[in-house]
């Protein structure tokens, strides 16, 4: 399994446009091949700043995803808000604990 974290900061006047954008495409990112999870956090600090979390059952998936036209065409209107470079990591889960 990949963890996929996404920390993205955005111009304080593009917020509620990125909120928008997630809410029109997160069950077509949720409903790609592969993917089993998908969440979003706000910085309980930073209002700007923003995380995606999603579990990918392998990376084939996690890069089929990110091939696709949907992931280019929601990273296009994504990253015209950002006032930081966002930063992204892929984990393998290797222990759960509930």
């Amino acid at each position: 399994m990949i963890n996929r974290i996404v920390r993205m900061t955005f111009r304080e006047d593009y917020v509620s446009d990125f909120l928008e954008l997630f809410e029109e495409n997160k069950q077509a990112i949720r409903n790609q091949q592969g993917c089993l999870y998908l969440e979003l956090w706000r910085d309980a600090n930073h209002p700007n700043s923003f995380t995606t979390y999603s579990k990918w059952e392998q990376e084939e998936d996690l890069d089929r995803y990110r091939n696709s036209d949907l992931f280019k065409a929601v990273w296009k209107r994504t990253k015209i808000g950002f006032s930081e470079s966002p930063q992204a990591n892929s984990y393998k889960s290797i222990a759960q604990i509930f």
